[in-house]
């Protein structure tokens, strides 16, 4: 199963805002990702709930794991997502 681990950029970490938008991206992607912090289980990465549970701040190494067609290309988006700061971007309807 493919996986990528990646640092969280954010300043807030995956609180509010940058989750949410890491929650859309993975909610578009073909296949079911998960996204874990060391330690703890796996939790779907299109649940706000359950990517806010994480509690992973600024600096938190997490994993993500997809599985299936377009594994690769998905982690891909998604890791890149991660290791930019979201908070210091301007919104898109902004």
């Amino acid at each position: 199963m493919p996986q990528r681990t990646v640092v969280i950029a954010s300043s807030s970490g995956l609180h509010a805002r940058p989750a949410k938008l890491f929650v859309q991206a993975a909610a578009r992607q073909p296949v079911p990702v998960t996204i874990s912090v060391p330690g703890r289980k796996p939790a779907p990465a299109k649940s706000m709930l359950a990517v806010l549970a994480l509690g992973a701040t600024h600096g938190t190494e997490v994993t993500l794991e997809a599985e299936g067609d377009g594994a690769e290309e998905a982690l891909t988006a998604l890791a890149g997502l991660l290791s930019r700061d979201l908070d210091a971007e301007e919104p898109a309807d902004a």
